[in-house]
């Protein structure tokens, strides 16, 4: 039950992009973050397409086999939903059920606000949405808060932190991303992000060598600038934003969240999702905040796959 894994390219907006599929019936698709893959949902994939879903995950523009334009301006808010809403049209599926985890949760909360039409309901791993502020631009508000050794700060300046990175080889830098588990992304001044994070000597049980191996294998041939153009392309994004200035999220929602998670931790996240702000900008909300850190959907794979799976059962 559920079919083979496939994989294919697909034109969408100008770009090709490569997509794991398998199984049949209603669309699932599920939208990966920094520094990541389809391959980061390779728990969730069979098991969704066993319960009766055609699971789609791609490689989101930048990454592993999809398409990696050169310039920061073309990885705004509205290049990204753009290719999934061109990857759907590809598809033929008119609405979908959709996933996002970290910046692939950003474009999923995007999608929902320009085309609501084209998704059937959404689930949303580590990040809420946060409605546009009018008053500063994104790098320029957080750099005020939190100063230079920002990681947002950090991976603005094009090629500042290739060079960083290639002090290691791609292997060391995403286990770096993926498995330290440090309270915050900010380095002390004076030293790169990269630098700052711990280094893991030994693997949690949610991903193995072959695994990891895999992640860098994709990242040692793409390198990194198209994943670090995604925060590179923040600002322009706002700019392009300001006509959904107040906007809210009408799609239903589940939203899910490891109270581990250094997001969850830090920018006055865990009191805005848990006070009421939250759900004043995505009415018809649902939260459910488990033990975990930011790489939810790996770490608990089966919680969090059971938890999307039950949300989507009400309008399967």
């Amino acid at each position: 039950m559920g079919g083979e894994l496939t994989h294919r390219m697909i034109q969408t907006n100008g770009i090709q992009m490569h997509v794991a599929e398998q199984g049949t019936g209603p669309t699932l698709l599920l939208i990966h973050g920094f520094p990541e893959l389809w391959f980061s949902w390779r728990n969730q994939i069979t098991q969704f397409a066993k319960h009766g879903y055609h699971v789609v995950a791609p490689d989101m523009r930048g990454y592993g086999d999809t398409d990696s334009p050169a310039s920061p301006e073309s990885y705004t808010l509205l290049h990204l939903v753009g290719d999934v809403i061109g990857l759907l049209d590809a598809l033929g599926q008119e609405q979908v059920f959709v996933v996002g985890h970290d910046t692939g949760a950003e474009v999923a909360w995007n999608l929902c606000l320009f085309r609501p039409d084209r998704v059937k309901a959404l689930v949303n791993l580590g990040v809420p949405f946060r409605p546009r502020f009018p008053a500063a631009k994104p790098v320029e508000m957080l750099t005020r808060m939190f100063g230079g050794g920002l990681y947002v700060y950090q991976f603005q300046e094009l090629g500042r932190a290739e060079k960083s990175f290639a002090r290691y080889d791609s292997y060391t830098v995403i286990k770096k991303f993926l498995l330290t588990q440090k309270s915050d992304l900010i380095a002390p001044p004076g030293e790169e992000i990269i630098n700052s994070l711990d280094n893991p000597s030994l693997l949690p049980d949610w991903i193995s060598e072959e695994e990891l191996q895999y992640f860098a294998s994709k990242f040692q041939i793409s390198g990194f600038t198209g994943a670090l153009n995604y925060y590179r392309a923040m600002d322009k994004s706002w700019d392009l934003l300001a006509q959904w200035q107040g906007s809210r999220i009408t799609v239903p929602t589940k939203f899910i969240v490891g109270d581990k998670d250094l997001g969850f931790k830090s920018f006055g996240t865990e009191e805005y999702i848990t006070g009421g702000d939250f759900k004043s900008f995505v009415p018809n909300l649902e939260v459910v905040i488990i033990d975990g850190h930011h790489y939810i959907q790996q770490e608990r794979a089966k919680e969090v796959s059971e938890e999307i799976l039950l949300f989507f059962g009400k309008f399967y």
